[in-house]
């Protein structure tokens, strides 16, 4: 381990300030846990992975609202007298020293009865003793330990929600069934008569069709639910087909086994649906601890402090907010409602709102808007709309939010249409044919194509390439809502992106001084200074400045929203705005602190945006095929050089708004435009939503990505031509796939309307069929994915 390494956490240590024996720790938080685990005789968290810990965050105060019994009650999973339960998700949790430190909470906490980690979904479990520790408290151990949970207004909403298990028990019973129906339709498969055949065939047909009772009128009840609705609204979706399938395979098979006819085909029966139901399991089976369809409520925390007349803090729920109440914002608190700064200095953060990049400062007196984030101390506001009427709420009641996506029929759809009709053609001419020349032959065959002609390799098809699609995306960190997306984004032809998180990356700050050369000590000076600044624009600077070596600062001053200045060795340096230094500042579309010593300008530092690597060859790559614009709710500054670095057939639009830019993209659909929107902020969730498909750029995925119908892991961008193409390529191979069903189809009808269809012939082609098309589909999909 590099000794300038922190022993907890793994950031570099810039000064030796915190050293406990030879470990060295980045600050005072890491310290703390360190001696919090080793005086519990948890000291093995360190042993399972290098610097596993996360750095603590401040949390005086910040889960008062806990104590509210109302508050508790939304959050609790179980209350009784003394033993309570509860969940959260933690973002932190990320190897086995997490969930080894997590489960044993008890050693902490003598009042925690027992803690359970889900490691897939980064969530936690415990059940503690009431009596002898509170809610808050619970919170705040496992805060203080580094591991702190994301606690929102929606996690109160959806406490009480329950995974829906209906589609397992459907396929555990269609399986059961059909793997029993095939062991009893064996004997008469291989032998025609004999002693013990006719003597239990009789049983053996009775328990075959008991057996496919349950799977047509339980496990098949989708698929006629969907065919009646379909009919209803005169459309034939592609469960018309099969629901007609099922029925008359269930009715002949009945009739057979009721008048001693034949054992039917409930063997071929049971297997179809099974099949089927397996496809919508493996389509179903995506990435569901993603949100996709997260509004304000998920960044909105529970309950705020409330500050009385008679100064007293109170802790009271968002929608408990009303007009003219005071309330106190900590440093790093989202601001829940617009509101009016009456005390303390604001640096707020907009950009998840606005897109715009850089935090702002204000003064006592200005406007504040819901979801901005205080940067820089406790501030005071006093509420001028409550949450339900503020602007960013107001962005989620636009009709974009909640109009139905998909609302084209699919691609299966349109083609089942034109099968349902020449099936049913094809049975009528064939009953036509065999009534003049064998009337007793006329059920038979009317019913043979109808069973032999159900598109189960056609429905099969579909959900299992576009399954397999989801499940490569997934692995290269690309999370599709549903599959049919899929085919949403192989129609698309134009592409828009928003900039500030989307294109730029926040992992990264380039900056660049221009000016007159500053030597090493003006370096350090300029360092020295902004460390007394907890402005964001400093921070970044400091960072910037790689220079060692402390020197003393005097007469430090900060003129909020303006620039610092102080004095150093005898030296007054100033950094700040043009305005601050009386500089004439030409680029007004710029970020840059000015710089001067002893009332001398020697340059500006300038802050500009750092570009995701790979950016001029995606945008290349995509010009080809799409009609690129760049969308963004930032300022003009970057216009020139990104018109030099991106093709000269983009399209540019700046300074829009979440609903600017909501509209904009109604105006291109308007057009018979297919929009698809990439974005990151709660400023893109309009547009996003609005789109045709919107993929939410995230460097979390688990967290912060507004409504959408992808999260795309922001490593991953360079990757989005890839995933375009592919999409095409799965279309084409589902489309074959059809020419492949057809071809068994084909063979089928002859052995149908020559009235040859066996039951061992319908259990050999039917299967086999859905077989070859689920390994047809799935090969190709992947093979093409490796290419």
């Amino acid at each position: 381990m590099a000794k300038d390494i922190c022993f907890h956490c793994g950031l570099n240590c810039n000064n030796k300030q915190f050293e406990l024996g030879d470990k060295l720790f980045c600050c005072n938080g890491c310290k703390t846990v360190y001696e919090i685990l080793n005086q519990n005789e948890l000291g093995c968290y360190y042993d399972f992975e290098n610097n596993p810990g996360t750095i603590p965050t401040e949390i005086k105060g910040k889960y008062n609202y806990l104590d509210n019994p109302e508050i508790a009650k939304k959050i609790l999973e179980f209350n009784d007298d003394n033993i309570q339960l509860v969940s959260f998700y933690i973002p932190s949790i990320h190897c086995s020293s997490c969930i080894w430190v997590l489960e044993n909470l008890t050693k902490l906490h003598n009042g925690i009865v027992i803690s359970t980690v889900n490691f897939p979904k980064k969530e936690i479990r415990i059940t503690f003793k009431s009596k002898k520790i509170s809610l808050k408290s619970v919170v705040e151990l496992i805060s203080s330990i580094g591991y702190e949970p994301y606690i929102s207004l929606e996690n109160a909403k959806n406490s009480t929600h329950k995974s829906n298990k209906t589609l397992i028990y459907q396929v555990a019973i269609s399986g059961f069934s059909f793997g029993n129906v095939m062991l009893l339709s064996f004997p008469e498969y291989f032998q025609e008569s004999g002693f013990w055949l006719e003597k239990y065939k009789v049983l053996f047909r009775f328990l075959m069709f008991i057996f496919s009772v349950p799977v047509v009128f339980y496990s098949a009840k989708d698929y006629f639910i969907s065919a009646y609705k379909g009919l209803k609204h005169k459309m034939l979706n592609i469960d018309v087909p099969i629901a007609l399938g099922i029925s008359v395979l269930f009715i002949r098979s009945t009739i057979e086994v009721l008048f001693n006819l034949g054992q039917g085909f409930f063997d071929s029966l049971t297997g179809l649906v099974f099949f089927l139901l397996l496809g919508k399991i493996f389509q179903q089976h995506t990435y569901n601890y993603l949100s996709f369809e997260r509004d304000y409520k998920s960044y909105f925390p529970i309950a705020v402090t409330k500050l009385n007349r008679d100064k007293t803090e109170e802790s009271i729920e968002v929608y408990k907010i009303k007009e003219g109440d005071r309330l106190l914002i900590r440093n790093e608190e989202l601001i829940p409602v617009d509101s009016i700064l009456i005390k303390g200095n604001a640096t707020i953060d907009y950009s998840f709102v606005t897109g715009e990049a850089v935090p702002v400062s204000k003064k006592s007196g200005a406007k504040l808007f819901a979801g901005g984030k205080q940067l820089s101390g406790a501030i005071e506001i006093d509420v001028l709309q409550t949450v339900q009427q503020s602007y960013l709420t107001q962005l989620w009641s636009n009709a974009a939010f909640k109009k139905e996506k998909y609302g084209i029929k699919t691609l299966v759809d349109q083609i089942s249409k034109h099968f349902t009709f020449a099936i049913l053609g094809i049975a009528f001419i064939a009953g036509i044919f065999w009534f003049f020349y064998d009337k007793s032959m006329v059920f038979n065959v009317f019913t043979a194509v109808l069973i032999i002609a159900c598109p189960c390799a056609l429905a099969l098809s579909s959900p299992f390439a576009l399954g397999n699609i989801l499940r490569i995306f997934g692995k290269q960190k690309l999370y599709l809502k549903n599959a049919n997306g899929i085919e949403e984004l192989a129609n698309i032809d134009t592409i828009i992106f928003d900039k500030t998180g989307t294109i730029t990356t926040n992992k990264e700050v380039n900056i660049v001084f221009e000016g007159i050369a500053l030597t090493l000590e003006e370096k350090q000076g300029v360092r020295n200074l902004i460390r007394f600044s907890n402005h964001p624009l400093n921070r970044m600077l400091y960072e910037f400045l790689e220079v060692s070596g402390e020197l003393k600062v005097t007469n430090f001053k900060e003129t909020l929203g303006k620039g610092i200045e102080g004095k150093i060795k005898n030296n007054n340096y100033k950094l700040g705005a043009a305005s601050f230094l009386n500089v004439e500042n030409n680029v007004i579309n710029e970020t840059n602190i000015f710089m001067a010593i002893n009332e001398k300008i020697k340059g500006r530092f300038i802050f500009k945006n750092s570009y995701r690597k790979g950016l001029n060859t995606v945008f290349n790559k995509l010009s080809k095929e799409y009609k690129l614009i760049i969308l963004s709710g930032d300022n003009e500054g970057e216009k020139e050089y990104l018109s030099k670095v991106l093709p000269k057939n983009t399209l540019f639009a700046f300074n829009q708004k979440p609903e600017d830019k909501l509209h904009f993209i109604k105006q291109l659909q308007n057009k018979g435009e297919k929009i698809l929107m990439i974005g990151d902020g709660l400023n893109d969730a309009g547009a996003l939503a609005q789109s045709n498909f919107g993929i939410a750029i995230s460097e979390n995925t688990n967290v912060f990505s507004p409504a959408c119908d992808a999260i795309l892991d922001a490593r991953q961008f360079n990757k989005l031509p890839t995933f375009f193409k592919l999409s095409k390529q799965t279309i084409r191979i589902i489309k074959a796939s059809f020419v492949l069903s057809l071809t068994y189809n084909i063979v089928g009808m002859y052995f149908a309307v020559t009235g040859q269809l066996s039951p061992i012939i319908a259990a050999i082609l039917m299967p086999l069929s859905s077989i070859t098309i689920v390994v047809f589909v799935t090969v190709l999909t992947n093979f093409y994915s490796r290419k």
